[in-house]
């Protein structure tokens, strides 16, 4: 079996896996302790120490990265990149593993943002933050087709409200998205939960519900498309890589995600490994630097491909 070649007895691994350990609604001061702990012990033993120069600043009130790759370097465009976490865990420690590993697979700059956590700051908290990111971007001079949304798990549903939101109000949406697992659907009703349950070394259905009831709270409706973006409109959405792991909960949001946006006439590619679980990319692997290759070529494709 797949699985068998991942040694979840790794540092990473288990840091990882104790940032989703919670069970239920078990959501305590305590918890939240553990896992904000274990993800910032993550970013240490994972994110790339060379090839990347990284400058900390601060917009409106919010710490942020930028992260520029030392070699190859293409000014033209920049990455507005989300982290996961489920929407109550994450700094700028976890978030610098694929921000550096994005500046490096493309040549562009990456900036990575800590928005605001819940449970202390429910929804529309995080995604306030990332559009004063965005206006920041715009303010420095960045066109709409020069920005870049990336994002992972909860950070993957991050960006695609935000591209929702810019496209149903401004008429404007980034150059592109790159996805890493999204969280596309709050109601945890896919298949995948069931059928990849006893596969995922990474989540649980009980993680999944917990962390949803602490960004948006137990009495609103999860499927409506601000908060499960699977729900909203994908009509004039821009090109789209999305990429998750054969033996993932969430393979399904990923996969519906695809097939609805293809519907809506979107240019969208879906990566599926077969030896991959949740955000494998993180991981100092070769089955993740694959995959950042293949994530090149798409950037690649999607921009110089129709420049020329």
């Amino acid at each position: 079996m797949a699985l068998l070649k991942i040694n979840l007895n790794d540092p990473l691994m288990k840091a990882i896996k104790a940032i989703n350990s919670i069970g239920g609604n078990s959501l305590t001061e305590e918890d939240l302790k553990k896992q904000r702990a274990a993800m910032e012990r993550a970013g240490k033993l994972a994110a790339p120490t060379g090839d990347v120069t990284v400058d900390g600043f601060m917009v409106d009130g919010i710490s942020c990265e930028w992260l520029k790759p030392d070699f190859a370097h293409n000014p033209q465009y920049i990455i507005l990149y989300a982290h996961g976490g489920g929407y109550t865990c994450g700094g700028l420690g976890y978030a610098r593993i694929l921000a550096a590993k994005l500046a490096v697979a493309t040549g562009f700059s990456v900036i990575s943002f800590e928005y605001r956590l819940a449970p202390e700051n429910k929804y529309p908290a995080a995604i306030e933050d990332g559009m004063k990111i965005w206006d920041y971007l715009r303010d420095k001079g960045y066109g709409a087709k020069q920005v870049i949304f990336a994002g992972d798990s909860a950070g993957g549903n991050l960006v695609l409200c935000m591209a929702q939101k810019l496209l149903k109000e401004k008429n404007l949406s980034p150059k592109c998205l790159l996805l890493f697992s999204p969280w596309t659907d709050m109601t945890a009703t896919s298949g995948t939960y069931e059928t990849c349950k006893d596969k995922d070394p990474i989540l649980t259905k009980d993680y999944v519900i917990g962390v949803r009831d602490a960004y948006i709270g137990e009495e609103v409706d999860s499927s409506v498309e601000i908060y499960s973006p699977l729900n909203g409109s994908f009509d004039g959405f821009p090109p789209t890589l999305i990429m998750v792991g054969k033996n993932e909960i969430l393979l399904d949001d990923s996969v519906r995600l695809q097939k609805k946006m293809h519907k809506a006439g979107c240019n969208v590619v879906i990566d599926i490994e077969k030896d991959g679980w949740h955000v494998y990319q993180q991981m100092p692997l070769p089955v993740a630097s694959r995959a950042m290759k293949r994530l090149a070529d798409f950037v690649s494709k999607t921009i110089y491909t129709q420049l020329a």
